[in-house]
């Protein structure tokens, strides 16, 4: 079925425009430009806590081919501003779609533009850096959407993560809807009151994937809200703790990061941060963040050291300080091979370690899904040290 398409604008905060179209005769959303260069995923990622108050530009030529299922949505409520594409395609195909893409966007209300030239609007961002912009008809003036801009809230000191998180806590149930697709990684849901361990998972906008992957290895997952203290843990009694990714600035989340800290000090078990959770625990042991000039966001990063690599899913625009990260209690595990920022650390002394990409990888790659192998073998271990 044909679909009419009307006149769309894209307006970054340093005054370029692109003109494209939408599905949608009624639009006005403002957020942070930012790309991906992902070839699929593309519900994952609009789906995906971690890019809230984000407008996404994908620079895949054309996304919405295999349509939208059931199965891979990360959240059950979307946080982005929007989208920008090449092409949406109108005509899907694969055999887990339920519906298309289009009919998607027009129907969750989510904000787009297509029919722009992304690699412009891509090579634009990397030279000048993400800034805000505005997806609009042609019915506001260019003074009045600039206003508009400027009046965004910057992503740095923006405490997003309280808007994605939990407001109380639950425990993890697969279902099918929630379950992800990883026939390869031989996923299973474990018999009721047969659990190895009981994970407590700090959400900071947690993807159902992760979630899902802890599943996988017979773990009880309790979800806790971000700024969860240490008594909360305590009460719980569990095995070991997950901090989760999410959106915004790490640094902002100061009674989150105090709180990690607590637990780091009076909780001696097992510790995995992923993404805005291994910044959180670097602040909280001591290390500083920054905000990247465009980001890493795309699903063929290379991460490791010493001769060793992994292609590793990344989304996130902030990083650890390489030089504060080097203190008497860390160590650095990773390294982003591509411009040689901190992508993993590990404790001297304590079983706690965190990369800043995502091991779960949903749609790909799993070079890293190792990591939750791992963490489960460090919580083998200090049940056995204790």
């Amino acid at each position: 079925m044909k679909r009419k398409h009307y006149p769309a604008i894209l307006l970054l905060e340093d005054g370029t425009k692109y003109y494209g179209w939408s599905f949608s005769n009624s639009i006005k959303s403002t957020g942070e430009v930012v790309f991906n260069t992902g070839i699929t995923g593309y519900q994952e990622i609009m789906t995906d806590p971690s890019y809230a108050e984000q407008i996404i530009t994908f620079t895949y030529p054309e996304i919405g081919n295999t349509g939208i299922n059931e199965e891979d949505n990360e959240a059950n409520k979307i946080y982005i501003r929007g989208i920008i594409a090449k092409n949406i395609s109108n005509k899907p195909s694969n055999w887990r779609q339920k519906k298309n893409l289009i009919d998607y966007l027009i129907q969750k209300k989510i904000p787009h533009i297509f029919g722009i030239d992304t690699r412009a609007l891509t090579k634009h961002l990397r030279h000048y850096g993400v800034m805000n912009g505005c997806i609009t008809d042609n019915i506001l003036n260019t003074e009045m959407i600039q206003a508009i801009i400027e009046n965004t809230s910057k992503m740095t000191e923006n405490r997003l993560v309280n808007k994605v998180t939990t407001k109380r806590l639950y425990p993890f149930l697969l279902t099918n809807k929630n379950s992800g697709i990883y026939s390869h990684l031989n996923q299973k849901t474990p018999f009721e009151n047969h659990y190895l361990f009981h994970i407590a998972v700090i959400d900071l906008g947690v993807k159902n994937n992760i979630l899902s992957r802890l599943i996988n290895y017979n773990c009880k997952i309790t979800v806790l809200p971000a700024n969860s203290n240490y008594y909360t843990i305590k009460q719980l009694q569990v095995d070991g703790i997950l901090l989760s990714n999410g959106p915004g600035d790490p640094s902002s989340m100061t009674d989150i990061i105090n709180n990690v800290k607590n637990i780091i000090d009076f909780c001696n078990i097992p510790i995995f941060g992923i993404c805005m959770g291994h910044q959180i625990l670097s602040l909280a042991l001591g290390a500083e963040t920054f905000k990247l000039k465009f980001g890493h966001r795309g699903i063929n990063h290379p991460a490791g050291m010493n001769q060793q690599a992994e292609i590793t899913s990344q989304n996130h625009g902030f990083a650890v300080k390489l030089n504060s990260s080097l203190n008497k209690k860390l160590a650095i595990s990773h390294f982003n091979l591509n411009d040689s920022t901190v992508a993993g650390i590990i404790h001297k002394n304590r079983p706690i370690f965190s990369v800043q990409y995502h091991p779960e990888a949903s749609p790909g790659p799993h070079d890293s899904d190792y990591l939750f192998k791992h963490f489960i073998y460090l919580i083998e271990q200090s049940k056995i040290n204790h």
